[in-house]
């Protein structure tokens, strides 16, 4: 049974016994909810509960586990030679599972029958051929081991579906009794089902706590095993990014230094065009712009925000770098040889990081006591005085602490990196040369079908523990200045 049907069909299970779980608990009463403990709804709530809520964890536990237990149970049919040079068991696997997805497609297309596909004994020629019929992608002739390897995949799979579908369905039905057993008047179903509430948010809540250390945990595993193949040092203190795939990193070069710099170069230029930009709006903004021309600027500014980083890339690269090219090139001044340089990113993502500044100063600033202003004015201070003398040293710590939040944002840009910067790793002063970012060679290391055996790969890991360590401590460091500022003034 499909997942969407299943959980539709514990869905509707559920539904049914809120309604008889109501039904019977009035009855129990007489008919008087007064002689009811709880409203009825929460007789029905209480069922519904039982019915859908063990059943659909099994449902989402069984999918995530399931995956890991065929796999191993499959992985061990996987002969050492079909585990080529430059490849590993992943990869493998990976061809074993598009075989078996080709396999149920050729089969729904009526390609080849439900037996043939089954068939122990099918001809590897052949199969690949009804395979391509299928619309299947297939790099290579199948070798008896990976189809024979797909088809147990194939079997295991639907086997467990049918299993969990089964189980699901009987512990959803198992829910129902037992909830309408308890659908009795003198049950404390509010009691249980606040209970149960609480637990779900409880649940809901740590989902998030588990995701991120989930995401520290495996950068962490696989930053481990990029060091046990490639010293730590050469890593941290190489001033040469020059990866070579041609071998097991013998020949590579991966020092994070270059990246980095890349990385703190294209961010300061865009802190240079943000801060100013957005600190000049929220001044304006909260201290001379009117109501109305407020409730207008405010929300066209902030849809900045909304413009998704891809088109700031394509900004980047044909506007922002032609128009720099035609200024600083070659028929000019001649610091600039093509489109994509530091200062061209840089603009796009100073640009994009404008309403991050000016919406957070802007709160900060309006949160300054109206009294440090009164002060001011009633000691002769004119207005300008007042921002440049009073009211931007009140907000500057909530200032700095947006300023650093936003230069995390810009540390883990990616897209307009990629479009306006260019992918040349290299220690320079002039900001008109191309250059990347550590976010940029983490994608482009993980392009393509990667070998997570080989240090060439796994740097992709080193690249992003060293990112989220550093965007981590801003992070960390500009929430630490702003609650220290809002301690002082609420």
């Amino acid at each position: 049974m499909p997942v969407l049907w299943l959980v539709l069909a514990v869905l509707g299970i559920a539904l049914v016994g809120y309604v008889l779980g109501r039904s019977l608990a009035l009855a129990s009463a007489g008919g008087e909810i007064r002689n009811l403990h709880s409203l009825p709804s929460y007789y029905g709530s209480n069922v519904a509960m039982k019915a859908a809520v063990p059943a659909l964890l099994l449902l989402v536990v069984w999918l995530i586990v399931q995956p890991f237990v065929v796999n191993g149970m499959v992985s061990g049919m996987i002969p050492e030679s079909e585990i080529s040079e430059g490849s590993n068991l992943g990869l493998v696997m990976a061809e074993v599972h598009r075989t078996s997805e080709g396999l149920s497609n050729a089969v729904a297309a009526g390609i080849i029958d439900e037996d043939t596909a089954r068939n122990p004994g099918a001809d590897p020629e052949t199969m690949t051929d009804r395979l391509k019929d299928a619309g299947q992608v297939v790099t290579s002739t199948l070798t008896a081991p990976i189809l024979a390897a797909a088809q147990r995949y194939r079997a295991l799979h639907d086997s467990g579906a049918w299993i969990m579908s089964g189980v699901v369905l009987v512990l959803a039905l198992a829910g129902l009794i037992w909830g309408l057993r308890e659908s009795q008047a003198e049950f404390r179903a509010r009691n249980t089902v606040e209970q149960g509430i609480r637990a779900l948010l409880i649940a809901a809540a740590s989902i998030a706590v588990l995701t991120t250390i989930g995401i520290v945990l495996s950068l962490i595993f696989n930053t481990i095993e990029f060091f046990r193949l490639y010293p730590a040092a050469e890593f941290f203190f190489s001033l040469n990014w020059a990866p070579s795939f041609s071998g097991r990193g013998g020949s590579s070069e991966l020092g994070i230094i270059p990246l980095l710099w890349g990385t703190l170069y294209i961010s300061f230029v865009a802190l240079v065009v943000a801060v100013p930009v957005g600190l000049f709006a929220a001044v304006y903004l909260s201290e001379y712009a009117t109501p109305k021309v407020r409730a207008i600027a405010k929300p066209l500014l902030e849809v900045l925000a909304g413009i998704p980083t891809i088109v700031y890339g394509l900004f980047a690269l044909l506007t922002i770098g032609p128009i720099l090219l035609s200024v600083f090139g070659d028929d000019t001044v001649g610091w600039m040889q093509g489109q994509r340089a530091v200062m061209t990113a840089g603009i796009a993502m100073g640009i994009m990081l404008i309403p991050f500044v000016s919406s957070l100063s802007d709160d900060i600033i309006n949160a300054v006591p109206q009294s440090l202003r009164d002060g001011s004015y009633g000691l002769g201070a004119t207005k300008s005085e007042t921002i440049k003398q009073v009211i931007l040293p009140a907000a500057l710590p909530g200032i700095v602490g947006a300023i650093l939040l936003a230069a995390s944002r810009a540390i883990g840009e990616t897209m307009i990196v990629v479009l306006g910067a260019g992918a040349a790793a290299r220690l320079s002063l002039n900001p008109f040369e191309a250059m990347t970012t550590v976010t940029a060679k983490i994608v482009s290391q993980l392009t393509g079908d990667s070998d997570f055996a080989s240090p060439e790969a796994l740097v992709a890991f080193a690249l992003g523990m060293s990112l989220f360590v550093i965007t981590l401590g801003l992070n960390v460091l500009a929430l630490y200045i702003v609650r220290k500022y809002r301690e002082q003034y609420e």
